[in-house]
Formats: C-alpha cells, sequence, structure tokens
C-alpha cells in the first residue's frame, strides 16, 4: 500500500499537487468489519514505516501529505489517526478521530480510543489545514471549530461504503447525503473542503469513492468516481474572503445564545421530587 500510494502522490506531484490527501486508513485493509484482536497489528507507531516513507516522499516532491494511519500510542491505546506531513519532511501536525462510530461493520469503538486533539488547524507551507477523519464530516460543530481556528481547507480523509445487502434500497441516498452534508460544510464555513474516499470492495462492504473537491460557495468542482485515480482541483484561497464578505454567516453569528450546544439534550422537562 505504501508502494501504491507513492506512485499516486508522484503522479499529483508532477501534475502540480501540492497538497496531497489520502485515504482514511490507506496503508492496509479497513479492519474494523469485525471484533477481532488480530487485526492490531496492522497498527503503527508515529514515527513509523508508513510515515517515515510519507515524509521521505514529502521531502523529495516538496508536497505536504496528509497520511492516515492506524496508530498504536502505547499498549491497549490506539487512535485512528491521521500525520501531516510538510513539504520539507517534516511533521507539521497530528490529528486523532475524535468520533468514533460504532454501527454494522464499522466496529470502530472496539479499536480507537476518540481523540485528545481537539480541532486544531494544522498550518503548513500551502495552507492552514483543518483535517478530520470520516465520522467526523457529519458533525457541523467540528467543521465550525476548524475554521473559527483558521483552517483554510477542510480534508475528510474517508473510508465509506454501502453494505452489500443495504445497497440496492438506500445506497443512492446514502452517498448523496454524504456529500450533500460536507457540501454544507463549505458553504456555512466559506471553506475550501476535500474527501477522499476508499474504493473497492472488501469483504461485506463496497466503498463507493464518489470523493469530491468543494468550494467555498459548495460547488463541487471535482469529482471522482468508483475507481482508483487522482482528483486535482485549483483552490484558490483568496475565493475563501469573497464568499465570506458576500455570504457573511461568520459575521452573524449570534454568540451569546449558543449555550445550549453544549448541553447533551435541551428539550428535558424539569426535575421535582414526588409529593
Amino acid at each position: 500500500m505504501i508502494e501504491n500510494a507513492s506512485k499516486w502522490i508522484r503522479e499529483s506531484a508532477s501534475q502540480g499537487a501540492q497538497i496531497i490527501c489520502l485515504q482514511e486508513l490507506f496503508n492496509g485493509p479497513y479492519p474494523c468489519q469485525s471484533e477481532d484482536h488480530r487485526m492490531f497489528d496492522l497498527a503503527e507507531t508515529i514515527p513509523g514505516e508508513s510515515t517515515e516513507a510519507m515524509a521521505k516522499l514529502a521531502k523529495e516532491l516538496e508536497v505536504v501529505i496528509v497520511a492516515p494511519i492506524f496508530e498504536k500510542r502505547g499498549p491497549g491505546l490506539y487512535h485512528n489517526t491521521v500525520v501531516v506531513l510538510d513539504a520539507d519532511g517534516s511533521m507539521a501536525g497530528v490529528y486523532r478521530k475524535m468520533h468514533i462510530p460504532d454501527d454494522p461493520l464499522f466496529y470502530e469503538k472496539f479499536y480507537f480510543t476518540p481523540g485528545d486533539l481537539g480541532f486544531r488547524p494544522i498550518e503548513t507551507r500551502f495552507a492552514k489545514l483543518g483535517v478530520g477523519i470520516c465520522w467526523d464530516q457529519w458533525f457541523p460543530e467540528a467543521a465550525r471549530l476548524f475554521a473559527l481556528a483558521g483552517a483554510e481547507i477542510l480534508l475528510y480523509p474517508t473510508a465509506i461504503g454501502w453494505i452489500h445487502e443495504e445497497k440496492e434500497e438506500f445506497g443512492a441516498g446514502q452517498r448523496s447525503a454524504w456529500q450533500t452534508t460536507m457540501r454544507a460544510h463549505s458553504i456555512a464555513n466559506g471553506i475550501w473542503l476535500g474527501a477522499p474516499n476508499r474504493v473497492g470492495i472488501e469483504d461485506n462492504l463496497e466503498f463507493w469513492g464518489s470523493s469530491i473537491i468543494v468550494s467555498p460557495r459548495g460547488e463541487v468542482v471535482a469529482e471522482g468516481d468508483q475507481s482508483e485515480g487522482l482528483l486535482i482541483a485549483d483552490c484558490n484561497l483568496d475565493e475563501i474572503d469573497v464568499v465570506r464578505t458576500h455570504w457573511p454567516f461568520l459575521r452573524d453569528r449570534r454568540i451569546d445564545a449558543y449555550g445550549g450546544l453544549l448541553n447533551r439534550w435541551n428539550a428535558d422537562p424539569p426535575f421535582t421530587r414526588p409529593g
């Protein structure tokens, strides 16, 4: 997988790409279709084989590489993690997946401890990146916090697809919802967004690809299919200010009225003592 990713990274760089984001858990199979302790053997430390290979390549090509891995942080402590390698080969930053799903064939809570680094942009030579991972992309709070902290591009390396027996009935709607929520993040925050998704069939999952790059206006400026390949777009960062001054959502936020967002739920009835 490292060799395969390196081939595509070199091709991306030859076409002028400066920031290159790989799919979620790029260097191995998606491990979470069952609760299997043997899958922990796929995890790597930081630094490790994958991050060292990507750092060397980033320095050689002078590109930023966003490398998602299965991280072994310590004995019994594992994360779904992204390591961002800057264009000089140095480690620009790390993000650990904050929202951990537990769905049929996506049993991630068995493997991954929730992240503890928050939603902090990672500054690189070419842009400030707000990097989430897959399930994070369904939460508008995360996208907003990245944007408020100065991110210029949101990136969501992803592993999402269809369960075979659900595809016919729900497949089109699931994929549409996935793309719609990310377009909404771009619009609401006036920000560029890229989501590279896995492709291919792995056991009981068919990853639907359909990777997208979205403008600050919510326009899909590049879209992939279900085959392996590259998705490249020119992301003009000056567009962020233009869009935000025409759609001033950040200006009009009522930060004095959003305290309820810190509650789990706001519709509980008042509790009273009997009698």
